[in-house]
């Protein structure tokens, strides 16, 4: 089964977007996942702007790259985050922040998410991936003791903030892929389901599966593409190490990325624990043609080398094609 490789450019965002786009085209990817951070895109301009829109598009098509999907995982997740605080000061522009009054902030960054989907459609995007903020993700470790209708709360937050924010993506034919990812009001295999249940199981409302959040987790992912399947609209390649020695821990101790007794860390693709040809199988069973799109996030390597690294990576594991195996025998080997 044929699916681009594309590279999220979110990593790289300090770079300027033409240069992001050669050095892509060079290493042989098909095309990019467009972070709205950097000068990369700038979602406001692409919604209105034709001239801003066509620029975007010649330096893909300088580069022989097309564009698959567009980021907007920073303002996302200021949509529902509760507390809004020094963290998002760091990650916000100015434009979102404004006065700095937490819902304010929540209600510009549901804004630039709406614009965001008509940015999408105006490349000819079908996919905007990111994150949504979670109320409730400071609950985490249930105690003290957190009384049901507070987590329900969280989640009728989340379905209010959003679903006027999904009635735009529909109105312009795009999907929101939200990436289960710690900090989330998704973050694993049950709250996943319970988002979608949230939101009315929403056709324009999906998942953005990046195994990486699972392995530390010790989810089974390919058992997570088989149950999402009619979900899974875009796909994150993302590579999770555990190095757990009896003094770390998967909660990460308040240490650094790249510390190493953090006990686990993102490294380049093709070097860590995710099974990535059980998923790569489960891929192909589930029928999933989208991009395949590499997130460089590796600390200890050169992010150019771990870049070209990647996409070979990549090519490789689209060489798999359908064996006809059986979801158990996938299942079997992740465990």
């Amino acid at each position: 089964m044929t699916r681009p490789i594309t590279l999220f450019t979110g990593q790289w965002a300090d770079m300027p977007f033409e240069e992001v786009a050669r050095r892509a085209g060079e290493w042989g990817y098909d095309g990019l996942e467009i972070a709205c951070w950097g000068d990369h895109l700038d979602p406001w301009r692409a919604a209105e702007d034709d001239g801003y829109v066509r620029d975007r598009l010649d330096i893909m098509e300088k580069n022989n790259l097309g564009v698959y999907a567009v980021s907007n995982h920073l303002k996302g997740q200021a949509v529902c985050d509760d507390p809004i605080d020094e963290r998002h000061r760091a990650i916000l522009p100015d434009r979102i922040w404004g006065d700095g009054d937490a819902e304010g902030i929540r209600q510009r960054a549901a804004e630039e998410m709406k614009v965001t989907a008509r940015a999408a459609a105006r490349l000819g995007v079908r996919t905007v991936t990111g994150f949504t903020g979670s109320s409730i993700w400071k609950y985490v470790a249930m105690f003290p003791p957190t009384p049901d209708e507070l987590i329900e709360r969280g989640y009728r937050d989340f379905a209010d903030r959003w679903n006027p924010i999904i009635d735009v993506f529909d109105e312009v034919g795009v999907r929101f892929a939200l990436e289960p990812h710690p900090s989330e009001i998704a973050y694993d295999y049950w709250t996943s389901r319970r988002a979608l249940d949230a939101i009315g199981h929403r056709e324009n409302f999906g998942l953005n599966f990046d195994p990486s959040h699972f392995v530390w987790q010790d989810l089974n992912p390919v058992m997570f593409l088989s149950d999402f399947r009619d979900r899974i609209y875009h796909v994150h390649v993302k590579e999770s190490v555990k190095q757990l020695d009896g003094r770390n821990s998967r909660l990460g101790s308040h240490l650094p990325w790249g510390d190493p007794r953090r006990g686990w860390d993102f490294v380049t693709a093709g070097h860590g624990d995710v099974p990535w040809e059980p998923i790569f199988r489960m891929l192909n069973s589930i029928g999933y043609d989208g991009p395949t799109s590499v997130e460089w996030e590796d600390a200890g390597m050169d992010r150019l080398q771990g870049g070209a690294e990647g996409v070979a990576h990549v090519r490789r594991l689209a060489s798999i094609t359908p064996s006809g195996a059986s979801f158990d025998s996938a299942f079997s080997t992740t465990n």
